[in-house]
């Protein structure tokens, strides 16, 4: 149900947009969010969207340098990430309301 991609290697500095592509009939439904886990560490929140792109929570940590947007045309959601840092580094996760995730998309960022 979703499709998470855009990942790849970076050196810091660099900017990545992550992009989750949905269903139709889960991207008007849910709120779609992105998680990212690094190695060894706990699966932890990066931003979500309201389906009507009205509400939109993120974290501390990326507050300033990502942002999110969702075209309804393409029933997709994207996470541009700016100014990375190596501590970024993980495998980002798409959410659709708490429920579905995707497969996730490696995101390494060098120093």
């Amino acid at each position: 149900q979703l499709e998470d991609s855009g990942g790849g290697l970076v050196q810091a500095g660099a900017s990545l947009r992550l992009s989750c592509a949905a269903s139709a009939r889960t991207f008007s439904s849910y709120s779609i969010g992105w998680f990212r886990q690094a190695p060894g560490k706990e699966r932890e929140f990066v931003w979500f969207i309201g389906w009507r792109a009205i509400n939109t929570n993120f974290a501390d940590s990326v507050k300033g340098r990502f942002t999110i947007s969702r075209d309804n045309a393409k029933n997709t959601v994207y996470l541009q990430m700016n100014s990375l840092k190596p501590e970024d580094t993980a495998v980002y996760y798409c959410n659709a309301g708490g429920r579905f995730w995707g497969q996730g998309t490696q995101v390494t960022v060098s120093s």
